[in-house]
């Protein structure tokens, strides 16, 4: 259980928390939402113990172990396998004293302390959750200095999930992983056994992988059951009832302060009027919700073009002369096109990208452009390229010398970039302002093709908002490459897989692609041809209804114990269960909940198996 009670801490005179409190059951995956800058990085760095609180204070229980991914793994000559088994100390620690150990007592503590942590299936634990981050068998047994710095990050996630902290904090995780790497990571966050902790801005993750939501707003921490959309749901609730209580108080003390100014010089009314004043002084006016502040792109806007803008005929396109990445290409693009790229990791999505973006050609086939096509590309290493000592606005004279600077200050606040940060190096910018101006950058002409990299790191949710708005504004065809599936839902309406050296239309939707890439690819066992098995007799029909009736009993089970599941965490979500006078209490209902847990786990291993006996009978 992580309690955080009454906390304070400022930043040069700046408050972030004022009397902030809440309190994280153990065991629970909580996403921490909040508007850029309100404090949440720091919130893990005083968690860490990095910083000093001014007042409060924030406990964990002892020998608690608390991880985050490293924000740089070394170049190292040390493979990726490797690296990931070493951040399991105890482990690493007592392998080594084992090989050193002469004392048979000692020898078989350390024997019996490997078996209590599964010591001997870690290798195969660590290369589970490498290739589920994208890394193949041959490039696990590779140095780390082999990989560029956003794939050692994958590392370092790697590492921290496999050391499975007490308390995992991750700080915008899916920042450097592609869709399949950040749908692998919400599936195994849902099942991560201890508690976690996790700034985010996407949404898909926020809905799937946690069961609830700490909101840090107004230096002050609120704890929230339940994924993103119902927190979301919930807040708009909230400020729609206090704006509305706000107006009706304001609208009071306006007719009493008319009454005051009307009658207070009149004798017979002075009385009156005077108590209405002290009642109007007396009045504790309730706060109306403060208006975000509106986030906004505004893509220029291309003329309109023949269709096609582009047609590729029998295409092939790669890097080395003769050995093409992707071929027999037949593509058709139009301006009004709005197309998604699937594929696992490295089939060739960034390649088909470029060659698009003019940055490849083709090596066979045709390819047959509008004339006068303007294209814009935004890749995420494009942010890294900014000229750090420099301002947007010297950017933006770079890229359109004479254009009168107060044009190029409009364009940039078209961007959400104001006054102040229009005159700010970007060396000061955080991630979704640099973000935001290298959108700008990538759409000054006025593309009518805008293929977009990865466009949402480092944006927060309502900057994703705005680019899912200005995107379906936007008259021109869009290519995604995103593992934002919100984004993808919302923008796209053709799919592409880029699959298999060569690139088709997607027929189904992007819920079951999905499912396809969380299951796993199963290996083909190359045997002697058997002798054809005679067939299994079929089962009767009184088997058949025998098994149904085991299955509605073991389903009817599962839901009754998914419902005290929910009541148990509603009970120990509830704050006054961690006052210093209900510990016995609490560890009451902590067992509770382990109890129901593990009977959760039975009656689904008793569901599945009376669902495959019934499949099986009536195959």
């Amino acid at each position: 259980m992580l309690r955080i009670s009454e906390i304070n801490y400022s930043v040069e005179g700046r408050p972030l928390f004022e009397e902030a409190s809440a309190v994280i059951p153990d065991g629970h995956k909580v996403g921490l939402v909040g508007r850029n800058g309100a404090g949440k990085t720091t919130l893990f760095r005083l968690i860490r113990g990095e910083l000093t609180l001014d007042a409060g204070s924030l406990s964990l229980p002892s020998r608690a172990r608390i991880g985050g991914v490293a924000q740089e793994v070394p170049s190292s000559e040390t493979s990726l396998i490797d690296t990931v088994l070493a951040a399991d100390v105890e482990r690493a620690t007592l392998l080594a004293e084992a090989e050193s150990a002469t004392d048979p007592a000692r020898i078989a503590d350390i024997q019996t302390r490997l078996a209590d942590i599964d010591a001997w299936s870690a290798e195969g634990r660590a290369a589970s959750i490498l290739k589920g981050l994208g890394f193949d068998d041959a490039q696990q047994q590779m140095p780390c200095s082999a990989f560029s710095g956003g794939w050692r990050m994958r590392v370092a996630l790697a590492a921290v999930l496999f050391a499975q902290p007490d308390l995992l904090l991750l700080d915008e995780p899916t920042n450097y992983l592609d869709l399949e790497g950040a749908l692998w990571l919400e599936s195994y966050l849902a099942k991560y056994p201890h508690t976690v902790l996790i700034i985010s801005h996407d949404r898909g993750l926020l809905n799937r992988a946690v069961g609830g939501i700490l909101h840090l707003e107004d230096r002050k921490l609120t704890y929230y059951q339940g994924p993103y959309d119902q927190f979301a749901r919930q807040r708009a609730e909230q400020r729609a009832v206090q704006a509305s209580m706000a107006k009706k108080q304001q609208a009071r003390r306006e007719h009493m302060q008319a009454f005051v100014d009307r009658f207070k010089a009149k004798a017979s009314k002075a009385k009156q009027a005077q108590s209405r004043l002290k009642m109007i002084e007396k009045m504790d006016m309730i706060t109306p919700p403060e208006e975000a502040a509106r986030k906004v792109f505004t893509f220029p806007e291309p003329e309109e073009l023949s269709p096609p803008i582009v047609n590729i005929e029998g295409g092939a396109v790669g890097y080395v002369p003769g050995t093409p990445v992707l071929s027999r290409l037949d593509l058709r693009i139009d301006q009004d096109d709005r197309i998604a790229l699937l594929g696992r990791n490295g089939q060739g999505k960034s390649t088909l990208a470029k060659l698009l973006s003019e940055r490849l050609d083709l090596m066979a086939g045709r390819q047959i452009k509008a004339n006068k096509l303007r294209v814009g590309f935004f890749a995420q290493h494009q942010v890294d390229e900014l000229h750090v000592n420099e301002t947007p606005l010297q950017h933006m004279i770079a890229a359109r010398p004479g254009v009168m600077q107060s044009k190029l200050r409009a364009q940039l606040a078209g961007f959400g970039l104001g006054p102040d940060q229009a005159e700010t190096e970007v060396a000061r910018l955080s991630g979704g302002q640099k973000a935001r101006l290298s959108l700008l950058l990538a759409t000054l002409d006025a593309p009518h093709m805008l293929i977009l990299d990865e466009p949402t790191n480092h944006l927060d949710i309502e900057s994703r908002e705005a680019l899912v708005e200005a995107l379906t504004r936007y008259s021109g065809a869009v290519i995604l490459v995103s593992h934002d599936m919100h984004l993808l839902s919302m923008v796209a309406d053709r799919l592409w897989l880029v699959s298999g050296g060569t690139v088709k239309p997607y027929e189904d939707d992007l819920e079951t692609y999905r499912k396809m890439l969380l299951t796993p690819d199963k290996p083909v066992a190359k045997s002697a041809p058997k002798k054809p098995e005679a067939k299994p007799k079929r089962a009767s029909r009184d088997d058949i209804l025998a098994y149904r009736s085991e299955v509605r009993k073991a389903e009817a089970r599962v839901e009754k114990i998914n419902e005290m599941r929910d009541k148990l965490a509603k009970k120990l979500a509830d704050p006054a269960l961690y006052e210093n006078d209900k510990v016995g209490e609490l560890e009451v209902w902590n067992r509770k909940y382990a109890e129901v847990m593990e009977a959760l786990e039975r009656a689904e291993g008793i569901w599945m198996s009376a669902l495959d006996r019934l499949e099986k009978a009536t195959a």
